[in-house]
């Protein structure tokens, strides 16, 4: 799916979230296009929402280049084992962790678990959302306010406070926002009022660590084929998302994790504060 206006989407959706990726008609691309040259050989990488769309691609991205990885997800076990299948399979090892990254104590827990496994974290990508679809302000409840808060920027918050004492000079923390940070979006208002809050959280986190050495960029997709999309979405829009684009389709996870990878990397060691977006055309920003 990489040329311009490849038709619609078959029509479809999920009951839940977070969707399931092994549910999804297209299966999104999550393979990485190139071989491998080592840009993260040796580095330890913890991904939340990794089992999964952009996260999966992003672990095992990652992986080909030499990293090892903790997948951090809430309780897609089948997406989770495939993905660690996948990350095993370039040959470094995989660490998968359930459980709710809303919840502090659980991330700091995870944190205690990756650190007894691999020594140490140097790359932390947080990556975990939900959105739900709402037509008015009015129709958001206080739950489902909390609820996306505390998934999109909280568990931010808390896995970067869990997992900072274990990072070191040259480390590096990528935030995954979203293009409706910067255009806002009708019927996904809370959802878009914390991909702006990443984007602050972003700007200040790399304003105070870098002091330590600790980079902090972050990613800004546009209309990505995961699974929120089906788990978010009625048939009839899912048949037709990411057309409104100027390339004429939906993006796919294997292109966006290459912008995590160069933001991970000493490849973009002169950049802090920073967002890419891979969106598909829409100028942001400018």
């Amino acid at each position: 799916m990489n040329g311009k206006h490849e038709g619609s989407l078959p029509r479809q959706h999920q009951a839940r979230q977070p969707g399931r990726e092994w549910q999804m008609e297209p299966e999104p691309e999550y393979m990485p296009r190139y071989a491998g040259s080592g840009k993260l050989q040796g580095k330890v990488a913890v991904i939340t929402g990794g089992d999964s769309g952009i996260g999966r691609a992003t672990a095992v991205l990652f992986a080909r280049e030499g990293a090892e990885i903790a997948i951090l997800f809430l309780e897609e076990t089948e997406d989770a084992r495939k993905t660690q299948a996948l990350v095993e399979d370039e040959g470094v090892a995989c660490l998968a962790i359930a459980g709710d990254l809303g919840d502090k104590a659980h991330c700091e827990r995870s944190v205690r678990q990756i650190v007894e496994r691999f020594g140490r974290i140097d790359v932390l990508v947080n990556d975990c959302a939900e959105q739900h679809e709402a037509d008015a302000p009015e129709e958001i409840s206080q739950e489902q306010l909390e609820r996306t808060f505390r998934s999109n920027i909280f568990s931010y918050f808390y896995m970067t406070q869990a997992a900072l004492p274990h990072m070191a000079e040259g480390s590096a923390i990528v935030n995954v926002t979203s293009v409706t940070a910067y255009r806002g979006s009708s019927h996904l208002i809370d959802y878009s009022a914390t991909k702006g809050a990443i984007v602050a959280f972003t700007r200040s986190l790399a304003q105070s660590l870098a002091e330590r050495g600790i980079r902090a960029n972050g990613v800004a997709p546009g209309p990505i084929w995961t699974p929120l999309i089906p788990a978010s979405f009625p048939p009839e829009a899912v048949e037709k998302f990411g057309q409104n684009t100027l390339i004429g389709r939906p993006g796919q996870p294997s292109e966006v994790a290459p912008s995590l990878l160069f933001l991970a990397c000493e490849d973009s060691s002169y950049m802090t504060g920073q967002v890419l977006h891979p969106n598909g055309g829409d100028i942001v920003g400018g």
